[in-house]
């Protein structure tokens, strides 16, 4: 599989064609344990050894710096994919890491969280998907918690569409700043895309600071989903997570 085909992908809503979009969900006989039979792009998601998301715990101490993200404000689009409320943006946030400068494409939410820190999981994580010019990916992971209302959060909520698939225009730019916690320190580790076809080779930073929302804000969400869009926590296969 090409990264090419990999980030066409990601940037229609995680899937290479509407046939392919229809077969998987997360329920009923789409669920996720049964996504590598669905279709052969899928095998990854049944027999990969590098597949998120993880339990984050028993971290090695890589004395990794704080990433310094670029932080804009976008023209941006929402679209109800059926599988998560996702934010197409303009390609201007960044980040640099292993010398590699990675681009926003695109991010969107999962509840409850994926990914765990020491067991615990969380109401609503976010996910912020970059590449870099040769299509490598990364996912920023962001978990958010229940505390004081978060604007940019109401901001995406007031504007999510009635209608599956249909993609709106923002009216106004997200500053995306209330998005990212204050803290960027992060845990980083290899894995894959959360949903199929589960392809391997992604870079993992998931920040160690949860951002808040309230919790009327969190069950919009929760509502606006209809149900819960969260793969398993799978198996490490002798992996290392790094902070």
């Amino acid at each position: 599989m090409s990264y090419k085909r990999t980030i066409l992908c990601i940037l229609t809503a995680f899937a290479f064609s509407s046939h392919a979009n229809s077969l998987w969900t997360y329920e009923g006989s789409g669920a996720p344990e049964n996504w590598g039979k669905l279709s052969d792009e899928f095998k990854a998601c049944e027999n990969g050894f590098n597949q998120s998301p993880i339990n984050i715990d028993n971290v090695i101490d890589g004395k990794l710096k704080p990433l310094n993200i670029n932080i804009h404000t976008h023209a941006q689009k929402i679209i109800n994919n059926g599988h998560s409320i996702q934010i197409n943006v303009n390609d201007d946030d960044d980040f640099s890491i292993d010398g590699s400068t990675y681009q926003l494409k695109q991010f969107h939410f999962h509840s409850p969280s994926e990914n765990e820190i020491k067991g615990q999981q969380y109401p609503l994580e976010l996910h912020f998907v970059h590449a870099k010019e040769d299509g490598q990916i990364a996912v920023l992971a962001i978990m958010l918690e229940e505390g004081e209302f978060n604007p940019a959060i109401e901001q995406i909520l007031s504007n999510i569409p009635k209608e599956k698939d249909q993609e709106k225009e923002l009216g106004k730019n997200i500053n995306l700043t209330a998005l990212y916690p204050e803290d960027k320190s992060y845990y980083r580790f290899s894995g894959s895309l959360t949903t199929p076809p589960c392809t391997e080779g992604v870079v993992w930073l998931v920040m160690k600071q949860p951002i808040k929302a309230s919790q009327a804000q969190i069950r919009k969400f929760q509502k606006a989903l209809g149900h819960a869009n969260n793969r398993p926590i799978q198996p490490l296969h002798g992996r290392l997570i790094v902070n």
